[in-house]
């Protein structure tokens, strides 16, 4: 059965980093398209970043660009958000996700699996 498990979360002061983890099980995610995205409390999920098959490519949302890095390691069949500068507006649950088609995707419907997500607090 295929798996999405997210981790890396936690408390962090505003300014500070986190790295999160998505750890692909089940299957080879090799040839799959990756995603990060959010969701804040009493907010729809929004997108933050994807990275095609190989890894060579990448694409952020405004709100992330310059501030979050998007990488993969396929071997390890693992996915990374690296997370910098953090704001108290960055709160919120971290989902990753898995597109079959190769290439980055935007959009939350063009994805296939899920993971349960990890929670990422931000003090001020």
């Amino acid at each position: 059965q295929e798996r999405l498990v997210e981790s890396g979360g936690g408390l962090v002061q505003a300014g500070g980093s986190l790295r999160l983890s998505c750890a692909a099980s089940g299957r080879t995610f090799s040839t799959y398209a990756m995603g990060w995205f959010r969701q804040a409390p009493g907010k729809e999920r929004e997108f933050l970043a994807t990275i095609n098959w190989t890894g060579d490519s990448t694409y952020y949302a405004d709100s992330v660009k310059g501030r979050f890095t998007i990488s993969r390691d396929n071997a390890k069949n693992t996915v990374y958000l690296q997370m910098n500068s953090l704001k108290p507006e960055d709160t919120a649950v971290y989902y990753c996700a898995a597109a079959r088609s190769g290439f980055g995707r935007l959009m939350q419907r063009e994805y296939d699996y899920w993971g349960q997500g990890t929670q990422v607090t931000v003090s001020s």
